[in-house]
C-alpha cells in the first residue's frame, strides 16, 4: 500500500477515446484498451510495457453539460478519503465529486485545492503498491509538476494535508523558484516540483511521461496532431524535457534520458 500523499494513478479525460489511443499509443508506446471495461462508463486502461500506467475516461453528454473538459488528472493515495475531503474543504478547497466506492477498486473523491486545481483522493482496495508513477520507468509518469498562482501557499497546503514536502529548489529568476517535492513513498527523492504559474499558462498539475528519446517523441507528437509548446530543454541532471498539448489541447509533457 502506498504512503499517504503518494501519486497512485493518472487519468486522461478525453472527448474521443479512439483518437486519444492513437496519439498516446504512438508517442508513449502504450497499448490503451481498444474497448472500455464492462459497466456504464467508458473507461479504458493505459497499458505500458510493464503494466498499467493509468486510465482513459471518455466524457459523456452529462459530464460535458456539467462543465467537464479534456484534461489529465492525478490521484493522491490517502489513508482516509472522507477525512481528506473534509480537510480539503476546511483549508478552502472544494468537492467536485463526493466520495464514493467502486467495488474491488477503492474509495475516491474529486476535489480542488484552494487555488482551484483539481485532483482525486483515493484509498485503493488492493493491498499492493501502485507503480503508475515511476521515476525511471519507460511509459510511466516520471515527474509531477504543479503550476500554482501562489506557489508558497500551494506548498503549505499539500504539505499540511498530504505530507508532500519541499526537498530543495532551483532559482528561475523572475519566474520564481522551482521547488522540488517529495512524498512518503519517495524517501526524500523528488517526485516533481511546484512553481508559480506564468502569464498565459493555465494553473494545474502537469504530468511528464518517460520516453526513450525526446527527438523521436517530438516527431511523433507532431505527426499525431499535437504541438510542442516548450522545449526541447536539457534540465539539471542531463535529461531532456518537452511540454506539449495533445490533439484535444490537453497539456502534458515528456522526459527522456537522451536526444538524438
Amino acid at each position: 500500500m502506498n504512503a499517504h500523499g503518494s501519486f497512485i494513478w493518472y487519468e486522461l479525460v478525453t472527448g474521443d477515446s479512439a483518437k486519444a489511443k492513437a496519439f498516446y499509443d504512438s508517442v508513449c508506446d502504450w497499448n490503451i484498451d481498444a474497448q472500455p471495461a464492462p459497466g456504464g462508463m467508458d473507461y479504458r486502461m493505459i497499458n505500458a510495457a510493464d503494466g498499467q500506467a493509468g486510465g482513459v475516461m471518455q466524457l459523456n453528454a452529462d459530464m460535458i453539460a456539467g462543465g467537464a473538459r479534456p484534461t489529465w488528472l492525478g490521484y493522491l493515495g490517502v489513508d482516509d478519503v472522507d477525512a481528506s475531503v473534509a480537510a480539503v474543504v476546511a483549508a478552502g478547497g472544494q468537492v467536485h465529486l463526493p466520495a464514493f466506492d467502486i467495488p474491488d477498486v477503492g474509495r475516491l473523491a474529486m476535489v480542488t485545492d484552494p487555488q482551484g486545481v483539481p485532483f482525486y483522493v483515493m484509498r485503493g482496495a488492493s493491498p499492493h503498491t501502485s507503480t503508475a508513477y515511476q521515476r525511471m520507468g519507460l511509459g510511466h509518469v516520471a515527474w509531477n509538476e504543479l503550476l500554482a498562482p501562489d506557489d508558497a501557499a500551494a506548498l503549505a497546503f499539500y504539505e499540511r494535508l498530504f505530507a508532500i514536502t519541499k526537498v530543495g529548489g532551483m532559482p528561475m529568476g523572475e519566474m520564481g523558484e522551482y521547488s522540488f517535492i517529495a512524498n512518503g513513498d519517495s524517501k526524500g527523492e523528488a517526485v516533481g516540483a511546484i512553481m508559480r504559474v506564468q502569464p498565459g499558462t493555465a494553473p494545474g498539475w502537469r504530468f511528464y511521461i518517460r520516453v526513450p528519446d525526446i527527438t523521436d517523441a517530438i516527431a511523433r507528437v507532431e505527426a499525431g496532431g499535437g504541438k510542442v509548446v516548450w522545449g526541447p530543454e536539457q534540465v539539471p541532471g542531463g535529461e531532456w524535457v518537452i511540454s506539449i498539448v495533445d490533439p484535444e489541447g490537453v497539456a502534458c509533457g515528456f522526459v527522456s534520458p537522451g536526444k538524438s
